[in-house]
């Protein structure tokens, strides 16, 4: 058996194999071929992975084919949920036809992404809803619902992503009935789990994959089957999403929605509205004071913050006061109805999240907490979160790959294997096979202010405007922060040379497509544009980046963490701030060549690259594109690609 799925994993993979045969536009690659060949190593020894592939690499098809030949179960988390549709609904069928492989399959998703029959049938019931737009979607959800076999909204085009209705209509771990909902036979979310559990092969993303195994770590059953083989896609993203879901968080939405939640149910309870109508109101009044009051607080910080505070201590502790209230009022209601018992439950978690946030304090957590404009969240995260993975995958005895664009700082892994907990993990370093040289330019401009000066932000824009000439727009300008990108905005509206698109003016979907159909578009991003963007070919032929992506100093998580690793006798800014930062330039990096027919140039405006001794191990691992500091080489070397365009 080993033999044989290392020579049908690289067979199908080869020329004239499976893939070349059956699948439009398919290039056999020796890297992918090695990548492969990892992957199978992997899974036959039940080993650990740690694997880098540059872009143009083929790694989806890469682990696709060795975990469908495999005949063992096998659980693919991705980044992000558009990742995850892709991979479902596109790369996965190919390589299935091409390889003739019969295994079942799923897709699964969080609980908020599929309607809830409880939530809509009581949202047409109430009939709250003061726009007709609004009352229209409704009326369709329930036309959808009922002809939809899995109940994933993302299905559902006619619901915006910003549409009231949306929380509405979905459950949350908090609010769902369970076994007690009068809707569990036709329920969404049971089915999609089903379908997990009998599958062979399913795709989720690493927010639910670790929201199940946090919830094992509780003892409270899980969503995702056991498997043979774990296979993490953009997994430079795993160890902060694994520090939030291991983590605890209170909020101002849980216990408004708790207040609103339990009133609406004791309704329909007699004796219950006259009991539970005073405490749940004083919740909602408690928790909109709290949050008036936490106008006096920076808008986000280490919860410290609020006990320095004067008057902050009484508000909360009357917030605190209620909800423990209100959890008094519904415990003895609980078996009144399913409704009610559900209540009496969030009543009784909520007061245990707020426990662990507000707690005493621990060298292994940071407690924080973030303001939004009417609203709050409270968190308590673990600064480290490797041994808790660590003893997860022993327990699961099952193979584990990670795999990303971007994993390796100046060609090594330990950063990211210290993270994850991974002790002598197997490694594979396989640069992207572009030919990065000749595709693209590098470009340092020269005489630049350091980051942080008045004046960055307009010598970027002068530096750029001349090579968004030369390109014909065609451009990504990418920001650390908002300010900086607003600042951007507001000079380049002035020049009204090429369409501009920015990032909060609409969705990003709306935006990336708005700007490949422009053909001379500039769209500004900011964090969320650094990963995941793919504009290939002509449409996109310059990426400017403002400064090096060092995470904001006073982010609280950070401080914290920095602080455990200097405690330590560690070196924050070498152990954590730099090789984080280069891996998300790395990303960054990656927008411009994303095809062997690309051609481009990534200019960085941050003279640290050349005045800073760190600098060097910026640019070492970045791809080996051609350098230069000379302007008219660039804008040379722009004309030349839009002649030839």
């Amino acid at each position: 058996m080993a033999d044989s799925l290392l020579e049908q994993t690289l067979a199908a993979l080869d020329v004239e194999g499976a893939l070349d045969q059956a699948t439009e536009g398919f290039v056999p690659r020796q890297a992918q071929l090695r990548m492969a060949e990892a992957v199978v190593a992997a899974i036959q020894s039940q080993g650990e992975l740690i694997a880098e592939a540059g872009t143009g690499t083929g790694k989806t098809y890469a682990y696709l084919v060795p975990a469908l030949l495999s005949n063992q179960r096998t659980i693919i988390s991705t980044g992000t949920k558009a990742l995850q549709d892709q991979l479902f609904h596109r790369d996965l069928p190919r390589v299935r036809q091409a390889l003739g492989a019969r295994l079942r399959t799923a897709l699964l998703k969080g609980r908020a992404n599929y309607l809830c029959w409880y939530r809509l049938e009581r949202a047409r019931s109430e009939g709250l809803f003061d726009s007709r737009e609004t009352v229209a979607q409704l009326h369709a959800l329930h036309t959808w619902a009922s002809a939809s076999d899995s109940g994933d909204l993302s299905e559902a085009s006619f619901l915006p992503e910003g549409s009231p209705l949306w929380p509405q209509v979905t459950s949350t771990a908090e609010n769902c009935l369970g076994t007690d909902c009068p809707f569990y036979q036709d329920c969404f979310v049971v089915k999609a789990r089903q379908r997990a559990q009998e599958a062979d092969l399913v795709v989720v993303n690493h927010h639910l994959l670790f929201a199940d195994q946090a919830l094992k770590q509780e003892g409270f059953g899980e969503i995702l089957p056991g498997a043979h083989t774990f296979i993490l896609d953009e997994a430079h993203q795993v160890p902060e999403l694994a520090a939030q879901f291991f983590g605890r968080m209170l909020s101002a939405r849980q216990l408004q929605d708790l207040a609103r939640d339990a009133q609406t149910e004791a309704v329909a309870v007699s004796g219950a509205q006259a009991v539970v109508q005073a405490p749940a109101r004083a919740l909602d009044e408690a928790v909109r004071d709290l949050r008036l009051a936490l106008d006096a607080v920076p808008a986000r910080g280490n919860l410290a913050l609020w006990s320095r505070t004067p008057g902050l201590d009484e508000v909360l502790g009357k917030a605190r006061g209620a909800l423990a209230e209100l959890h008094a009022v519904l415990a003895p209601l609980d078996e009144r109805s399913v409704g009610l018992k559900s209540c009496a439950e969030r009543a009784e978690q909520l007061t245990g999240d707020a426990e662990a946030v507000f707690g005493p304090h621990d060298d292994g957590l940071v407690r924080w907490y973030e303001l939004s404009a009417r609203g709050f969240q409270v968190h308590c995260t673990p600064l480290d979160v490797s041994a808790t993975l660590r003893d997860f995958r022993a327990r699961s005895q099952a193979s584990w790959i990670h795999t990303s664009a971007t994993l390796a700082v100046d060609g090594h892994f330990e950063h990211f294997a210290s993270q994850m907990g991974l002790v002598s993990p197997q490694t594979l370093l396989q640069a992207s096979p572009f030919d990065y040289h000749n595709q693209a330019l590098l470009y340092l401009p020269q005489a630049m202010p350091e980051p942080g000066t008045p004046h960055h932000v307009e010598a970027l824009i002068e530096a750029t405007l001349p090579l968004l000439d030369a390109s014909n727009g065609r451009a990504f300008l990418l920001f650390t922060s908002h300010r900086a990108l607003r600042q951007a905005a507001e000079l380049l509206a002035e020049r009204r040379e090429f369409p501009l698109f920015v990032q909060g003016t609409q969705s990003r979907h709306l935006l990336l497509e708005s700007f490949r159909a422009s053909g001379n578009g500039v769209l500004l991003g900011a964090a969320s544009f650094w990963e995941g963007v793919d504009v290939a070919g002509d449409a996109l032929q310059l990426v400017v980046i403002d400064k090096l992506p060092f995470a904001a100093p006073d982010d609280p998580v950070l401080e914290a963490r920095l602080d455990s690793i200097r405690r330590r006798g560690g070196q924050p800014f070498r152990d954590w701030q730099l090789p984080q930062a280069v891996i998300a330039l790395k990303q960054g990096a990656g927008r411009l060549i994303r095809t062997h027919e690309d051609h481009g140039v990534l200019v960085l405006c941050d003279p640290r690259l050349v005045s800073k001794s760190y600098g060097a191990l910026f640019l070492a691992s970045l791809p080996p594109f051609a350098r230069t500091r000379d302007a008219e080489r660039v804008l040379g070397f722009l004309r030349q690609q839009r002649l030839r365009g």
